[in-house]
Parts: C-alpha cells; sequence; structure tokens
C-alpha cells in the first residue's frame, strides 16, 4: 500500500476551493482507485493523507486533467508553499 502526504501553507482558499476540494476526492476514490482520503487543516496548514493500493494508481491520478488543473490553481492562488511525499507503508496496526 502507498499512502500520499500532501502539505502546504495556505495563501488564501476562495469560495470554489471546498467544491473542488470535494470533487476531486471523489474521482480520486470513485476512479483512480484510492482507498481512503483525509484532509485536515489547522491555522494556515492543510495537511491531506491518501492511501492506494500501488503507485501505478497514484501516477494516474497525478495525470488526471481535472487533478493537474486545480494543482496549476492551487500554485497560483491557494497555497503560499506545499510539499507532497509519496511512500510504501510496511507495516499496519489496528486495534481490532
Amino acid at each position: 500500500m502507498i499512502v500520499v502526504i500532501f502539505r502546504a501553507t495556505v495563501k488564501e482558499l476562495d469560495a470554489a476551493y471546498p467544491a473542488q476540494a470535494s470533487t476531486l476526492r471523489q474521482l480520486a476514490l470513485e476512479k483512480y482507485g484510492c482507498l481512503e482520503f483525509t484532509a485536515l487543516c489547522e491555522g494556515n496548514q492543510e495537511i491531506a493523507l491518501s492511501y492506494w493500493p500501488d503507485e501505478e494508481s497514484v501516477l494516474r491520478w497525478k495525470n488526471d486533467p481535472l487533478h493537474k488543473s486545480a494543482q496549476q490553481q492551487g500554485k497560483q492562488s491557494w497555497y503560499q508553499d506545499y510539499q507532497v511525499q509519496v511512500a510504501n507503508i510496511t507495516r499496519h496496526y489496528t486495534s481490532n
């Protein structure tokens, strides 16, 4: 399993941002095989964790036209800076 960690410093989120974020989350889950997608904001910091079955799914998602458009919007308007980390999950534990 792969985790994509997106961390950003928010510059300004306009009225279009919540709908765009929701649309992209659904697209990732329904079309590209994302297993789970969680995003949180605290102050001007945003972090999103998305879990994927394999790297091929992540690459397909990365290259989706709507996602690429949102990436450009993020660079231009929404985020002061951001970073993306892609990692393999080697262990997974639950309380169940």
